[in-house]
């Protein structure tokens, strides 16, 4: 009789305990996340090599202008990192069109973030029945987002119009999965430079040094 006793009041503890596990996140306080920015920003920017491995098919030291086209807002950020990026290969933006001898038309064929899941476990319960609720018992979790961009360059004369050329397909991505094991385990894994860090243990100061800092800056890419 003890024994069963003791074993009803083990049982009710535990379920308590698993009551009380629930863990709410707010996912973002703005129109889009840190992680997701980073994972759309970091791709732009790891499609861009250092040194182009095919040359572009106007000279180096050129004056051109930019136009950039796409289905999303994300298109004005690939304009100005990709200015940025010309310039170090040679070549000088003029923001007057008027003064540039060629025209790059950037044409973004996908900016954006992709996202699935796999979940293995119990979803929560909500009945009439009992007076409690259960959250989510999850066995095995994994939540993972992936950035991607692909885009390329066609090049035309100002003056005339003349098609001039195009570029090679730029394209890259970047990646950060969340897992959960055995309920209470989490971690995450991601190629992304300093990312964000959720939660009181996974917290640290971010790091805003410059020459001393293992972190990589956006020209380290380059």
């Amino acid at each position: 009789m003890r024994n069963n006793t003791l074993r009803i009041m083990i049982c009710s503890a535990f379920i308590t305990f698993l009551i009380g596990c629930s863990t709410t996140n707010r996912t973002t306080q703005s129109t889009r996340t840190a992680v997701e920015q980073l994972l759309i920003s970091e791709s732009v920017i790891r499609s861009l090599p250092k040194k182009s491995n095919e040359p572009l098919p106007i000279p180096s030291g050129s004056r051109v202008s930019l136009n950039t086209s796409g289905l999303t807002p994300d298109q004005a950020l690939l304009q100005e990192i990709l200015t940025g990026w010309l310039g170090q290969q040679g070549y000088l933006i003029q923001k007057d069109k008027k003064n540039a001898t060629y025209r790059i038309d950037v044409i973004a064929s996908a900016i954006g973030t992709e996202e699935n899941g796999t979940f293995i476990g119990l979803p929560p319960i909500h009945s009439q029945i009992i007076p409690f609720s259960l959250p989510e018992l999850a066995f095995y979790r994994s939540e993972n987002q992936t950035g991607y961009v692909k885009f390329n360059m066609n090049f035309f004369e100002v003056l005339t119009g003349k098609f001039v050329g195009s570029s090679p397909n730029f394209l890259a991505n970047s990646y950060y999965n969340n897992y959960t094991v055995l309920l209470l385990l989490s971690f995450s894994s991601t190629n992304l430079v300093s990312p964000p860090q959720l939660g009181f243990f996974r917290s640290r100061p971010q790091n805003t040094g410059n020459t001393e800092s293992e972190e990589k800056s956006f020209l380290d890419w380059w």
